[in-house]
């Protein structure tokens, strides 16, 4: 018999993190999350994200066999953004059987009812500033760094139930190879129009990487705020996330556009680190994975470009040309095989065209869902 247990921090965590490992053993393509950066995650007093909102977490069972996990999420700086009352699920993993899947979703629904919403959205966890969506193809590729992974299955068990399609996002591939030359040729007269109008491109300065992040923080909240779904990341939110991803930060992939000191656009890219992080075993850098992950970065051959945003007022002037060529630049230098730019939102017209004309191809959709209450 399949039964709901609602479980809250540190109670089961362990359990809530490790589930995904059993239920995608044997996937070459499986990526574990490391486990110190998901219980920090779910840490309500270590997460900024609890300092405005709460997550209530469940695991299902069959027997004494967990079958299944997903977070009731209610975001309150999103419903004040967007003027809505949306909740959200996230967290979402389910051995392929409908009937587990439907007692999740019910189990969050419910539970985002009781808070007054009207929608569930998701999955998100916990917004669309960090893992969000469901691939719908592609199943054959591994995730790269901090992009959803998940089962086939997951899209048609969303279909049934009676979600439907609220955005979607793509993610593009270009190799190296095929890439197109034309940024690295034009960035040069680019970068003298932009500063005979006092605008600078540089790499980010990790002498002074909280003054940086804090300034990166302003120009994210003003360039994606138009974006379906966004919501605007805290100066906590932000920080945190910029402390975590700085272990792995690559200065030369990392650029800012700046005009009399003050940013004005930012792209920052990353090396793969889920080509090392897949052999990690159940996500944990004790005693061993800590090893593969210090030896094998050098193996890495392929880049992420997470974030590419310029503020409005200063897009096409040839900015976001100079950010693809620094990028292109380091790859060629690096013997980077390819790059994948993700997540783009369907409708964002200006950065969907600039991939396609340097070459990039749309290889993956992801999905979020909407189920109205």
């Amino acid at each position: 018999m399949i039964s709901i247990q609602e479980i809250n921090f540190p109670e089961k965590i362990k359990e809530f993190i490790d589930f995904p490992h059993d239920l995608y053993k044997g996937d070459p393509n499986y990526v574990p999350e490391l486990f110190i950066s998901q219980k920090d995650i779910l840490n309500p007093k270590k997460h900024p994200f609890f300092e405005h909102s709460k997550v209530q977490l469940y695991l299902a069972y069959n027997g004494n066999k967990i079958v299944g996990r997903i977070a009731a999420i209610r975001n309150n700086n999103h419903n004040a953004h967007k003027q809505t009352k949306d909740g959200f699920f996230g967290f979402f993993e389910c051995v392929n059987d409908y009937a587990v899947a439907k007692l999740l979703f019910d189990t969050a629904a419910e539970w985002i009812k009781k808070e007054g919403l009207n929608n569930m959205l998701g999955p998100a966890s916990f917004s669309t500033n960090e893992f969000f969506g469901w691939h719908i193809d592609a199943f054959d590729q591994p995730p790269m760094l901090a992009i959803a992974y998940n089962k086939s299955y997951y899209p048609e068990f969303a279909n049934r139930y009676g979600f439907s399609k609220y955005t979607d996002h793509f993610a593009y591939y270009i190799t190296t190879a095929n890439v197109s030359q034309k940024p690295l040729g034009l960035s040069e007269a680019f970068e003298k129009r932009l500063a005979a109008k006092n605008v600078i491109i540089r790499k980010v300065n990790m002498k002074r990487f909280k003054e940086e992040a804090e300034k990166a923080h302003k120009v994210y909240n003003s360039a994606w705020d138009k974006n379906s779904g966004f919501v605007p990341m805290t100066y906590n939110e932000f920080m945190y996330l910029c402390n975590d991803m700085k272990t792995i930060l690559e200065p030369d992939l990392c650029y800012v556009a700046e005009k009399d000191g003050e940013f004005i656009g930012f792209s920052f890219s990353f090396p793969d680190i889920n080509q090392v992080l897949k052999d990690v075993k159940r996500g944990r850098l004790l005693p061993f994975g800590i090893f593969k992950l210090l030896f094998n970065r050098r193996k890495i051959n392929k880049v992420r470009v997470v974030v590419l945003g310029v503020i409005e007022g200063y897009r096409k002037l040839g900015i976001e040309a100079v950010f693809f060529a620094k990028a292109i630049a380091y790859a060629k230098k690096h013997h980077i095989v390819g790059a994948e730019a993700s997540l783009i939102l369907e409708n964002n017209e200006m950065m969907n065209k600039a991939l396609l004309n340097i070459n990039a191809h749309v290889y993956k959709t992801y999905r979020v869902y909407k189920f109205v209450l």
